[in-house]
């Protein structure tokens, strides 16, 4: 199944838990305000992203004269890319990382680490460099803005549940749509497990497109086993240093700023490193 297809499938599947929850609710009223809530959330985080992010870390800009050899490998792949060269900034921590941001290409940036720069040889870097500026080529800022309104809208209309079933607001079985939906422990349960269940999803739409920057960038660099090998040293140097980041900004990073913290595949935002490695092999090999 490829990332593309995968995607849209997950964002399907969001879409149905709202409508679920929805029907849940009973009545069209509460479903309209959750939703509209949370759209005007996540789209002001959407716009505004890359300036919170950005200053979150303390981010300054890398001029040309700072860093000639990234912003030459910037300006290159991004004509292989067919986007606009995006600013190229910096955070001084010595944990090894990079991230993307921008609402769209024409607002790209791509951000390195100070121990990225340290660590990587120029070929390893240019494929990192290629991933990040596959997440701009491949718009995940807007997808995952997208996943984040529909798990936004999730989480607010759970809650509304939750407490419309604890103070007995909950429909009633002859209300529009029919059946009491499981009474006041139906409506509880539901209330406690749609927030997982989009979590989940949204968590897996995170990894999908983990993996389809990793062949994006592979195709733009022309070596991905570049960036398998850079892949390889970012996971272990993050075990050694951790990297002080915030939780809510996990999924932006090229490998998780948290690996050395056990964690259960199902709730990483990242896809195993081993089998990212994998694959770019696989697509050196053909």
């Amino acid at each position: 199944m490829s990332s593309q297809f995968k995607t849209a499938l997950l964002l399907g599947l969001l879409t149905a838990l709202i409508l679920i929850v929805g029907q849940a609710m009973g009545g069209r009223q509460g479903l309209v305000i959750a939703f509209f809530f949370a759209v005007v959330m996540n789209l002001g985080s959407y716009w505004f992203s890359d300036k919170i992010v950005l200053s979150m870390y303390g981010a300054r800009e890398l001029s040309p004269s700072d860093a000639p050899g990234v912003h030459a490998m910037v300006e290159e792949l991004a004509q292989n890319a067919g986007i606009p060269k995006p600013r190229v900034m910096i955070v001084a921590q010595d944990s090894p990382n990079a991230f993307a941001t921008g609402r769209n290409p024409e607002h790209g940036v791509v951000c390195v680490t100070a121990g990225i720069l340290r660590l990587l040889s120029p070929e390893e870097l240019r494929g990192v460099l290629a991933h990040e500026l596959s997440h701009i080529k491949n718009r995940d800022i807007l997808v995952q803005s997208i996943a984040a309104v529909l798990g936004g809208a999730v989480m607010m209309m759970a809650n509304m549940l939750q407490w419309g079933a604890i103070f007995g607001m909950g429909r009633n079985s002859d209300d529009e749509g029919g059946g009491g939906g499981g009474g006041v422990l139906g409506a509880l349960a539901m209330a406690l497990l749609a927030p997982i269940a989009a979590t989940l999803i949204q968590m897996a739409i995170s990894r999908s497109r983990e993996y389809l920057a990793d062949a994006t960038g592979a195709k733009i660099s022309g070596t991905p086993l570049a960036l398998a090998g850079a892949l390889g040293k970012l996971e272990s140097y993050a075990r050694q240093i951790p990297m002080q980041a915030s939780p809510a900004t996990e999924n932006m990073f090229i490998v998780n700023p948290f690996a050395g913290v056990s964690m259960a595949s199902l709730f990483s935002t990242h896809p195993p490193t081993e089998e990212r490695i994998r694959r770019l092999r696989d697509m050196a090999g053909r």
